[in-house]
């Protein structure tokens, strides 16, 4: 429910969370797996429309006015209320940025535009599989962070992390885009670590949340402990994964 999904919201915040990926529940999440998919019918039963999201979004930014709020949403949910319409919407609910997960970069230009023109930053979603001439469109158009998958596949909270390698981040940073953040499957501190340690710049972690949501629901005071729990250890490694890459830095520059 939108209150239930306020507390989460707070927990996430006081586990450490530097930013906040918030997602407007569809019918069709293609994007995701079953533990997110399950989550939007639930939301969706519980009468979570876009625009009580949208109010919810306004309330969070008013209780946290300093934590950044990127929307992933699908284009179905833009597109029914207007490119231009949503994203001004958003700008005026106090979000920051937004990633349309099923929009490619070279069908991104109505998403992007209509995003600029409200200062929302378009966030664009590098696939395993990626080429060079979508890679630099993708470095040229995403703005505030790119989104690097981490696999193929849909969301999910995986046992095993399958990174592919670091060159990615080498040339996204060759290209001049904004700060890589690797998502899908993250749910372990020592998948932060391995992330950061290839070279992205943080990590994104949904379905592992979403997961302990769904294990907790007769109890929204579990809900609230097991989430700030798990939010404190990603944050925790983290802050060790930076401090040994600035530790290993100093010593290549001391050499």
């Amino acid at each position: 429910t939108p209150a239930a999904s306020l507390g989460i919201v707070h927990a996430l915040a006081a586990g450490g969370a530097d930013a906040l990926e918030l997602g407007i529940p569809f019918s069709d999440p293609i994007a995701d797996g079953p533990t997110i998919q399950a989550a939007a019918v639930r939301a969706l039963a519980a009468g979570t429309t876009p625009g009580r999201c949208f109010e919810l979004l306004k309330q969070v930014r008013r209780e946290l006015p300093a934590i950044p709020i990127g929307l992933l949403v699908y284009a179905n949910l833009v597109v029914a209320a207007g490119e231009d319409g949503f994203y001004r919407r958003a700008a005026s609910a106090g979000v920051d940025s937004v990633l349309v997960a099923d929009v490619p970069v070279f069908e991104a230009a109505p998403f992007v535009t209509a995003a600029e023109s409200h200062g929302v930053q378009p966030v664009l979603i590098v696939p395993p599989n990626v080429d060079d001439r979508r890679l630099e469109a993708i470095a040229r158009t995403s703005r505030g962070y790119t989104y690097v998958v981490a696999r193929a596949g849909v969301t999910g909270a995986d046992e095993q992390l399958a990174l592919n390698g670091n060159s990615i981040f080498a040339r996204l940073t060759e290209l001049g885009a904004p700060p890589a953040l690797v998502g899908f499957g993250i749910s372990r501190p020592d998948h932060v670590r391995a992330v950061l340690e290839a070279g992205a710049a943080g990590a994104i972690s949904g379905s592992a949340v979403v997961r302990l949501i769904e294990r907790h629901l007769d109890s929204q005071a579990a809900i609230l402990s097991a989430v700030k729990e798990l939010v404190a250890s990603l944050k925790a490694a983290t802050i060790g994964a930076l401090r040994d890459r600035t530790n290993s830095v100093n010593q290549e520059v001391t050499s």
